[in-house]
C-alpha cells in the first residue's frame, strides 16, 4: 500500500475536471509535489502544483517528461479524449487516434515512469478508466477504453514484483465539461477524486465510483441481454 503523505505524483490531464481535482486532493492530502501536465501548461492552475508540458501520444513529450519528474513515486494516467467514433461510418483515422490518446498514451507514460518509480523504492499507478470500459455505447470511446481496463490488468501482474501496485478507477458520468451534455445524475470530481485516492491507500485493485459503474460490473457475469436489451427487444 502507498501513502499519499510525502509522495511525488505526476496527474496527466492535470489542469482541468478530474485531473485538476486529484491535483487539489493530493495537496490536502500531504504529497511533498505534484507534477500537473496539460499540453499547455499554463493552463495548470494550482498554486503548489508544477505545470508541466505533456502530449501523451508524443514519444518525444513523454521522454521530455520523464526527464523533468525523476522523483515520482506515484503516476495517474488520467488524460483522455472523446472521439467517440462511429465503426461503421466514421474515418479509421479518427479511431486510430481515440486508441493513441486512451490507450497507448498512458502506455507510453507507464513505459516511460515505471523505472523511475522502480528506482524510488516503488509506488503505484492509478490508471482513469470508465464505465464505458464495460459497454460498447460509443464506438471507438469504449473500445479504447476497454483495451485501457485490459492493459491495466496486464500492467497489474507484471509490475507487482517490482514493487509497483495498480488501480483502475472505472466512473459513469462527472460533472465535468466533457459530460456537460448529459442529463443524467453525475459524480463531482471532487468525490472521484476522493475515492481515487482511498483506492491508492488502501492498495484497491479497481474503485468503483458511483451507483451505476457498480451496477455494470455486476452485470458483467450476466446474459449479453441484459447488458444490452435492444438485441432481444
Amino acid at each position: 500500500m502507498t501513502s499519499i503523505e510525502g509522495s511525488v505524483v505526476l496527474v496527466t490531464g492535470g489542469s482541468r475536471g478530474i485531473g485538476r481535482a486529484l491535483v487539489q486532493a493530493l495537496y490536502e492530502r500531504g504529497a511533498s509535489k505534484v507534477y500537473a501536465t496539460a499540453r499547455d501548461p499554463r493552463t495548470v492552475t494550482h498554486p503548489d502544483a508544477v505545470p508541466l508540458a505533456l502530449e501523451v501520444s508524443d514519444p518525444a513529450s513523454v521522454a521530455a517528461a520523464a526527464e523533468r519528474a525523476q522523483d515520482v513515486t506515484v503516476l495517474i494516467n488520467n488524460a483522455g479524449a472523446s472521439v467517440n467514433a462511429n465503426f461503421l461510418d466514421s474515418p479509421v483515422e479518427d479511431v486510430r487516434r481515440e486508441f493513441e490518446t486512451n490507450f497507448f498514451g498512458p502506455l507510453l507514460v507507464t513505459r516511460a515512469f515505471v523505472p523511475i518509480i522502480e528506482r524510488n523504492g516503488g509506488g503505484h499507478i492509478l490508471n482513469v478508466h470508465s464505465v464505458l470500459s464495460w459497454v460498447g455505447l460509443l464506438g471507438s470511446y469504449s473500445a479504447s477504453k476497454a483495451a485501457f481496463w485490459s492493459q491495466t490488468n496486464s500492467l497489474r501482474l507484471d509490475l507487482k514484483p517490482r514493487g509497483i501496485d495498480v488501480t483502475g478507477l472505472h466512473v459513469g458520468y462527472v460533472d465535468t465539461d466533457m459530460a456537460s451534455h448529459v442529463d443524467a445524475p453525475k459524480s463531482s470530481p471532487e468525490s472521484v477524486a476522493a475515492q481515487a485516492l482511498d483506492g491508492i491507500e488502501s492498495g484497491a485493485f479497481e474503485v468503483l465510483a458511483d451507483d451505476l459503474t457498480r451496477q455494470v460490473k455486476a452485470q458483467l457475469a450476466e446474459d449479453l441481454g441484459v447488458m444490452y436489451p435492444q438485441l432481444v427487444a
